[in-house]
């Protein structure tokens, strides 16, 4: 049975889209460009908010991203003050984390997002202390698909990496989560879609949390599964 639930953030626990997509709108509105629709963000994210941004000038037609180290400025300046913007966690995902609880399952957090940011995002949607651990891009860790990050808190939370389930929405976390060595959920409800996570043969692929309180009751009853 599993010890310990690793989650990736945006797209995974909390549907972050509008609040990036504010945010990138208005950076580079504020460099003289067009808007990104959502379908876009979805692609652009998932990588930490450099790549975010990188992606996003090339969109608008900075091939050289001669201005990148302007936009990247701007950026954290709008996060700051729209990163909470709409923010919501997705169906289905407080009972889930309540059912991983009350089997003694350890749950935590692994995200690109900056740590200060992802703190808030958690706290502002689940409550403070309500996760066992909360892994942000920070110095002297390397970010997904690096497994670094996850090993890290499996090591912290005191459980060996066949015994974590790794969560995530998109082909970074599907190659994070395999390179661990640990057993991999792709989640369907997420940035991304059903194709790009069944390319990377996760050992789960779900469409609702609920899913996963299933496979979890049956391997209670079936160790063997």
């Amino acid at each position: 049975m599993y010890k310990c639930c690793i989650f990736d953030l945006d797209g995974t626990l909390i549907n972050s889209i509008y609040a990036l997509n504010r945010t990138i709108n208005l950076t580079l509105e504020r460099m003289g460009y067009g808007p990104v629709d959502e379908a876009h963000t979805k692609v652009f994210v998932g990588d930490g908010y450099e790549k975010f941004v990188e992606r996003a000038l090339v969109y608008s037609g900075d091939l050289d991203l001669e201005r990148l180290e302007r936009a990247l400025a701007v950026y954290r300046e709008v996060f700051r003050e729209n990163c909470l913007y709409r923010i919501e966690a997705y169906d289905g995902m407080r009972e889930l984390l309540e059912y991983l609880k009350g089997r003694g399952i350890k749950i935590a957090v692994l995200t690109n997002k900056a740590h200060a940011q992802a703190v808030k995002n958690i706290e502002m949607v689940y409550g403070a202390g309500y996760f066992d651990l909360i892994t942000g891009e920070h110095e002297g860790l390397k970010r997904k698909p690096d497994p670094a990050g996850a090993l890290y808190t499996a090591r912290t939370l005191d459980a060996r990496r066949e015994e974590c389930l790794y969560f995530g929405d998109t082909n970074t976390d599907m190659r994070t989560g395999i390179a661990a060595g640990m057993d991999t959920v792709g989640v369907t409800w997420g940035f991304r879609d059903r194709a790009e996570l069944e390319a990377f043969k996760p050992k789960y692929l779900v469409d609702h949390p609920s899913q996963v309180i299933d496979i979890l009751e049956g391997l209670l009853k079936n160790p063997k599964m």
